[in-house]
């Protein structure tokens, strides 16, 4: 088992927990949870040796495997499907025996690494490694494709199917869905279920913790808990121990007739039943989940629009793709204020694509998209984050919106984000990504929208910051289109779903336990039609032939991708540079003013050729996909 003994751990001379005890038995799953900052990743650090403990004493077995994802992806022209299988150490140690045994013509000892190798499972790796790329989002024949070809996220994937793949006692995993879409997130959490070992997982995403951990390891305040039971039980206790203090008592009460009105108000207008009923026991929980989190440091709302008009948006008989290739047509969608729309898709389906199109940012190939005069759009998406200008604060980003706002209403503003003190004139340079991720979600709620295209707000956040927007989702009199990993934000907020696959966008009637099962039924469908077609005395030849002419067609989208990703690492590692350079405190003394406007500059320069970058390769990468999809259907 692994034991903590009065472990004290300081960084920068900040103590970030002390005298922390408890013990992990083995196949036990842990679930870490604490708000940003509070020595979640360090703790990881201790039990993989990383980092030493200031005090106290750390126990594991000796002989334990420890796997973890790696913080960054190493170039590797390497085929990804390779890379994966890497990450079982036993599988590679075997292999060299044979391939040693082979050159040396010693038959006992290739006789007995053959052996092992068929022990271990040896001949089922690759098929192994191949369900772990399926069930992590990437097409058929990425597989083949070398490691240098992915973008960041997608080697994040990679990293983390490797770390799948090993024969571990412990796994520990940081965040594991930041980089995933619903449906990865979905499936890792059905593999980690059987997971033998031991796990240890920080996560943000609560259905993610509810339905995994059996213990929740908090850290608060400086001190670790381990309580038994998954996050909502964790948090039934919380609230018990916080309504025992009278301080809090006038907050929950408040915070359970605000909910109890957001319950009202959804039977009066559920119109589906089945929704309505999964809904309703979600709303029912949430009260508990109030009460555990009335000292959250998060508190806002949206402010009313000005305007509501009715219809808000629509699109008629529209169809979107990229470069002459189609990924979605007849789309037909009136938007009204009020609505709660979460769209569900697999990854590269179209999703982030419609969208674009509603935001107008990307237009209709045919059909006319139609926008009442009155609209206030307000859309959130990660490539946002990074047009934060990084030398000025928090009080200037929401100034630019607003000359005529009063530094302290706007100081009080941002209170409710979570900005306070001097932080709120620091450099954004300087920031985390859910700090960035904070103050977007701030200047989005400042400018009053009444419509919000929501693609992914939930990556950075932490549950506090979650929970809030849950709160401001809900009470938010606008329409809302939806797309997230966080399963739980979306039972929370959406009331209709509408499923992106195949090209089409259409209603779907149920909730994610329906969804969940389609998804399912789907992978059987496919795996079926998959053996019929092999049964029916497809030769190896005839499919190598296919494949070959499967790759020839592709080859230009896959080169056209190839330089997309090669000018956005490009872009990336520029604008790095040049933040690096901004971070320099001497850059912004008087005697540095020119050096500080060219930089400056340079950097609004290397932002629009890195926005530039990312529509590229994202118009290349849905090209490609939607190609792969159109070809594997033919």
């Amino acid at each position: 088992m692994i034991e903590f003994h009065e472990v004290t751990l300081r960084i920068g001379g900040r103590s970030l927990f002390e005298h922390a005890s408890f013990n992990i038995f083995p196949g036990q799953k842990v679930g870490v949870t604490g708000a940003n900052g509070v020595g979640k990743s360090s703790l990881f650090g201790l039990v993989t040796g990383s980092r030493q403990t200031d005090a106290g004493e750390i126990r594991l077995p000796p002989n334990w495997v420890i796997a973890h994802v790696a913080q960054e992806t190493p170039s590797d022209t390497r085929a990804a499907i390779e890379f994966i299988m890497d990450g079982d150490t036993e599988l590679r140690e075997v292999e060299r025996e044979i391939a040693s045994a082979e050159a040396s013509g010693d038959g006992l000892a290739l006789a007995r690494a053959h052996a092992r190798y068929e022990a271990i499972g040896g001949y089922q790796a690759r098929a192994k490694a191949g369900r772990l790329l399926a069930g992590l989002g990437f097409a058929a024949g990425d597989g083949e494709r070398p490691v240098d070809a992915f973008s960041g996220g997608w080697r994040m994937r990679l990293a983390l199917g490797r770390a799948l793949m090993g024969r571990s006692d412990l796994l520990l995993l940081d965040e594991p869905t930041n980089h995933l879409d619903l449906d990865a997130v979905l499936w890792l959490q059905e593999w980690l279920a059987g997971y033998p070992g031991t796990l240890l997982f920080v996560s943000h995403d609560r259905d993610f913790l509810d339905g995994l951990a059996d213990h929740i390891l908090h850290i608060e305040n400086g001190q670790v808990i381990l309580n038994t039971g998954n996050f909502s039980d964790f948090e039934r206790a919380r609230a018990q121990r916080l309504a025992q203090n009278q301080a809090t008592f006038r907050r929950q009460q408040a915070e359970i007739a605000r909910l109890q009105g957001f319950v009202d108000r959804f039977r009066a207008k559920a119109t589906k039943a089945r929704q309505a009923q999964s809904r309703l026991k979600l709303l029912a929980k949430m009260e508990v989940i109030s009460l555990a989190h009335v000292d959250s440091p998060f508190e806002f709302a949206f402010r009313p629009p000005e305007k509501l008009p009715r219809p808000l948006l629509q699109t008629e008989d529209v169809t979107v793709g990229y470069e002459g290739v189609t990924l979605l047509e007849n789309i037909g969608l009136s938007l009204m204020p009020g609505d709660r729309v979460g769209l569900l898709g697999r990854n590269g389906a179209g999703k982030s694509t419609l969208i674009k199109l509603l935001a107008g940012l990307h237009p209709p190939s045919s059909g006319e998209r139609r926008v009442s005069g009155e609209l206030r759009l307000g859309y959130f998406a990660q490539h946002q984050v990074e047009l934060l200008r990084p030398a000025e604060n928090a009080v200037f980003h929401v100034q630019s919106l607003d000359g005529k706002a009063s530094e302290k209403d706007i100081r009080n503003f941002l209170g409710g984000f979570g900005f306070s003190g001097e932080r709120t004139f620091e450099p954004v340079a300087g920031f985390s990504g859910g700090e960035k991720a904070r103050l977007v979600l701030a200047l989005l709620v400042y400018q009053r929208p009444n419509l919000l295209l929501l693609d992914e707000p939930t990556n950075h956040l932490d549950l506090e910051m979650r929970l809030a927007l849950i709160r401001a989702l809900q009470d938010f009199e606008g329409a809302v289109v939806l797309v997230s990993h966080d399963s739980y934000l979306l039972r929370a907020v959406a009331d209709d779903f509408f499923l992106v696959a195949d090209g089409r966008v259409t209603p779907f009637d149920g909730d994610l336990d329906d969804y969940r099962a389609w998804l399912r039924n789907r992978a059987s469908s496919n795996s079926s039609g998959a053996e019929d077609h092999r049964d029916a005395g497809t030769s190896r030849r005839e499919t190598r032939r296919a494949d070959a002419e499967r790759r020839q067609r592709l080859r230009p989208l896959r080169l056209q991708l190839e330089r997309a990703e090669a000018e956005l690492e490009h872009c990336s590692k520029r604008r790095e540079e040049l933040e690096s350079q901004l971070a320099d405190p001497g850059l912004y003394a008087e005697e540095a003013r020119d050096r500080l406007k060219r930089l400056l500059l340079e950097k609004a320069e290397a932002e629009a050729s890195l926005v530039r970058a990312e529509a590229a390769w994202y118009a290349a990468s849905e090209a490609l996909e939607q190609a792969q999809l159109q070809t594997d259907m033919a």
